[in-house]
């Protein structure tokens, strides 16, 4: 039994020994994790100082950023509605029950407005005749009527007498040795219903291409405006010159040079309308005062140029055989039909003013207006006609904007029915997600199934 006790008691002590080897082990185990776990936070928390640290410094560089960035100025736009894109808008969700109500508002607008406009053009009163074959088809003994191919009016009531021409000679020591200038064509029209004021005479050009790049930059803007410019300035500068009539074979000036003050529209006028055969009214005074704008005032001055410098173009030497002197001068100031000669039309076939009366109504009767032929069309097939007409609220007689109103407005009323129309017969509501692709897809595989 010593034995066996004796056995026992050693197995207790190894067992003991065993257990207690572990349990040392694993206290060591701990210890040493706890204090690698010290180390580490001890290392952390140095980390975390350091980037405090670095932070801080980071803080203060900011600091002193921030410091130079308001002392130097900032490009930054202000803190606004509008540079941050917060505006209110309104989004309006067009459907049909918007669209079709404003389609018929818009036509109700137009409508109204464009027959007003067609009918203020049609009481307006003119008549045209193109009198730029009076030298060849007019005779000089006795008047004769113009073919109706050249007559052309607007009145409210009918022409009885067809307008008569007849050409007669200007005795003018002006067109001394030219005697291809003394054409007068005389020309009398009826007036069958009393033309109220005012009364405008223009002149209209058919077929004159007055667009021609050449020819609407051949001018000087300085000569106009009263300079004595140079002769470098007015064929050297680029874009706007007068080439290629800038000088004369003796390096004198053309005044006022280029190409359009050459062939600028030289047709007199004279300006009483004088009643004839008994006309219960007396002659009808009409004046050249403002026939141009009254801003030209700012552009067209009178010339500093020295007489000696300068001369006339060359399709004015026969107003000015002589050149110029100190008594006939033209002053472009006080020259209105100059002045919107110097405005070139965009199309081939425009008109200017040259006389009106602003007071007077034209009454009924005949009447003579007398007309010095100077300007020649034939040669290129165009034509020049003598335009008389009123004015109204719109202007001059212009049935293409009451038309254009009116169109516009049974458009609108158009699409209106048409969308009310389809609405109608093929409508559907609105946001219906029956209509999806998805939700279709899925309608078709049931429909299938």
């Amino acid at each position: 039994m010593s034995n066996f006790s004796q056995g026992v008691t050693n197995l207790q002590n190894n067992m003991h020994n065993i257990f207690g080897g572990l349990k040392m082990r694993h206290n060591n185990n701990n210890n040493n994790n706890n204090n690698n776990k010290n180390n580490d936070d001890n290392d952390n928390f140095s980390e975390i100082n350091d980037r405090q640290d670095l932070m801080e410094d980071d803080d203060e560089l900011d600091i002193n950023d921030d410091d130079k960035k308001t002392k130097s100025k900032s490009r930054r736009p202000k803190e606004t509605d509008f540079t941050q894109q917060r505006l209110k808008a309104f989004h309006p969700i067009l459907t049909a029950k918007a669209i079709i109500p404003m389609f018929i508002l818009l036509a109700i607008i137009f409508v109204p407005i464009g027959g007003a406009m067609l009918n203020a053009s049609n009481n307006i009163q003119d008549f045209t005749i193109n009198y730029a074959y009076c030298s060849q088809l007019a005779n000089s003994d006795t008047w004769t009527d113009i073919p109706l191919k050249y007559y052309t009016h607007h009145f409210k009531t009918n022409v009885d007498i067809n307008p008569k021409w007849k050409l007669a000679t200007n005795n003018s020591n002006v067109w001394n040795n030219f005697d291809e200038e003394r054409n007068i064509c005389q020309i009398q029209f009826q007036i069958p219903h009393e033309m109220k004021g005012p009364i405008f005479l223009f002149y209209k050009l058919i077929g004159f291409h007055a667009n021609h790049r050449q020819y609407v930059k051949s001018f000087s803007e300085d000569q106009l405006n009263g300079k004595d410019a140079s002769i470098s300035l007015i064929k050297d500068t680029v874009g706007q010159n007068c080439q290629p009539l800038s000088i004369n074979e003796d390096n004198k000036i053309y005044y006022p040079c280029g190409l359009i003050a050459n062939s600028m529209f030289n047709d007199t006028f004279d300006e009483t309308l004088i009643a004839i055969n008994n006309t219960n009214a007396n002659d009808y005074i009409m004046t050249t005062n403002g026939i141009s704008w009254s801003t030209n005032k700012y552009r067209f001055k009178k010339t500093k140029y020295n007489i000696n410098d300068i001369v006339p173009p060359p399709n004015w030497v026969k107003l000015y055989p002589n050149g110029y002197n100190e008594t006939n001068l033209p002053d472009i100031s006080k020259w209105p039909q100059f002045q919107n000669w110097m405005s070139p039309a965009a199309l081939s076939d425009f008109s200017n003013m040259v006389l009106r009366n602003d007071n007077d109504n034209l009454p009924v009767g005949l009447y003579q207006v007398n007309i010095g032929l100077h300007f020649p069309t034939t040669e290129y097939n165009g034509g020049k006609l003598l335009y008389m007409s009123t004015a109204s609220s719109i202007g001059g007689k212009n049935a293409f904007l009451g038309v254009s109103w009116i169109i516009g407005g049974f458009i609108c009323l158009a699409l209106a029915l048409l969308l009310g129309f389809g609405v109608l017969v093929k409508g559907r509501r609105a946001g219906d997600t029956n209509l999806l692709s998805w939700n279709k897809e899925q309608m078709h595989q049931v429909s299938d199934e």
